[in-house]
């Protein structure tokens, strides 16, 4: 996409400004500097809004947030995919890797990010805790919340543990798989499942995240 187009591009994004996912996209876009390309528009979780028939037929399939929509009425949900949207449109990728061995491993990163702590956590939220209340929470296994949350916490030592041997998730480079992870330590404070203390490297890491003004600015953080 050439520059003009992209001056010209509105982009929408149905968002809960202190969801762990949606702050995901929010800080990608703080990375690209695309906040004044974008219009928020509020869908609240715990109204259900998300899951209304309207939303689902309208803008996502799976009743999930963020979802983005572009001028011409696209819409592109999934937080690896909205990122890898507005990581190219301006040409300098600099969240998803510019070579394939680069992509490659930010990918498979984020995605263990994702399976090992961000959605365990999730399932954790839903299953193990009240979550969005009853109006939202039809259904709940709580042994299977809780089993989540046991894997949250392994997982918690595997990036300690890969944080022992290089500066970020997925290398030397801040990246998408580091976002990814900052989203899983948003909904483990949501839940109050902290960091292990032991987990030095870690902790180390998500305070050096925190300094970041694109992590630091997010309405997720803002208070803590």
């Amino acid at each position: 996409m050439t520059t003009a187009a992209l001056n010209n591009e509105q982009l929408t994004i149905y968002d809960f400004p202190v969801g762990p996912y949606p702050t995901r996209v929010r800080i990608a876009l703080a990375e690209k500097q695309l906040q004044s390309k974008v219009k928020f528009e509020l869908v609240d979780l715990y109204k259900g809004e998300h899951k209304r028939p309207e939303f689902i037929e309208q803008k996502n399939y799976s009743g999930t947030l963020p979802v983005l929509e572009l001028a011409d009425g696209t819409l592109i949900a999934e937080c690896t995919a909205i990122t890898q949207y507005l990581d190219r449109l301006d040409g300098k990728p600099i969240l998803t890797g510019t070579t394939p061995l680069e992509q490659g491993v930010i990918h498979m990163m984020s995605k263990r990010a994702e399976i090992e702590l961000l959605d365990a956590i999730s399932v954790y939220f839903h299953h193990g805790t009240p979550g969005l209340g009853p109006s939202v929470e039809l259904y709940q296994n709580p042994e299977w919340g809780f089993r989540q949350r046991d894997k949250a916490l392994r997982g918690m030592h595997y990036f300690d543990k890969v944080l022992q041997q290089q500066t970020y998730v997925a290398g030397e480079r801040f990246s998408m798989a580091d976002i990814t992870l900052i989203g899983g330590l948003v909904f483990a404070a949501i839940v109050k499942l902290d960091i292990p203390t032991e987990c030095k490297a870690l902790l180390d890491w998500f305070e050096r995240m925190m300094q970041r003004p694109s992590v630091a600015s997010q309405p997720a953080f803002i208070g803590q």
